[in-house]
């Protein structure tokens, strides 16, 4: 079993549904959806874009998937997770947008959002001693992506390359989009999202996410409001 710390809109909020609905599963509910065709694209390759990211569920991460070090327990994470969000605040995103990142396609902030990157920083650190250490054969999965040697030692470190200085905020809606996709993709998201794209985005909760078997679906288990 897995766990992970997400970023994720409300269930109830509007952007959450579009975002399930163009995935194909609510991580809330575990609803499943028949997602939105994509014009000018073959309904099978669609349904690969969408492959990997319906797995995780609409989320921004804020501490990636790991495993329970020896010795903690569920309960003992959920109630980290809640005294976490009584002191830490809500965050504001000013304007989102939907752009490519490498081969995927993702929501990410306009600009950098300081307090954003501030608070994924203190996500990964609150919540490093829960978790137990990275298996060689995840380890050499990470590395054979490439990583830079910053990355490598925040791999290391931290059981994930992409925190601190490397850390991005995105919050993914597709698997790789080949190169020829790409303009149609782009289009279907900016028509699906339109009444996301360029609004201002609250982040006010975090979510545990827990993976029950390896290569499952991820499940929103707990989520603690941000009201510090």
């Amino acid at each position: 079993m897995r766990y992970a710390l997400y970023t994720t809109p409300a269930p109830t909020d509007p952007f959450a549904e579009a975002a399930a609905r163009w995935l194909g599963r609510d991580a809330f509910t575990g609803a499943l959806f028949e997602p939105p065709a994509v014009e000018g694209l073959d309904p099978a390759i669609a349904a690969g874009l969408r492959a990997d990211p319906v797995r995780y569920g609409f989320h921004g991460t804020m501490k990636a998937p790991f495993r329970l070090a020896e010795g903690r327990s569920e309960d003992e994470l959920v109630a980290a997770l809640d005294t976490f969000g009584r002191e830490n605040a809500p965050v504001t995103v000013p304007e989102l947008v939907v752009r490519r990142l490498g081969a995927f396609f993702a929501f990410v902030p306009n600009e950098r959002v300081g307090a954003l990157d501030a608070l994924a920083d203190r996500s990964v650190i609150a919540f490093e001693a829960f978790r137990a250490p990275l298996a060689e054969a995840d380890i050499a999965r990470r590395r054979s992506a490439g990583l830079t040697l910053a990355e490598e030692e925040n791999l290391v470190r931290w059981g994930y390359p992409y925190v601190f200085d490397a850390f991005r905020y995105h919050m993914t809606l597709t698997g790789r989009v080949p190169r020829d996709a790409a303009e149609t993709v782009e289009r279907a998201l900016a028509a699906w999202f339109a009444d996301q794209i360029g609004r201002p985005f609250r982040i006010d909760r975090l979510a545990l996410f827990v993976e029950p078997e390896a290569g499952g679906p991820f499940r929103v288990r707990h989520q603690a409001l941000l009201e510090g």
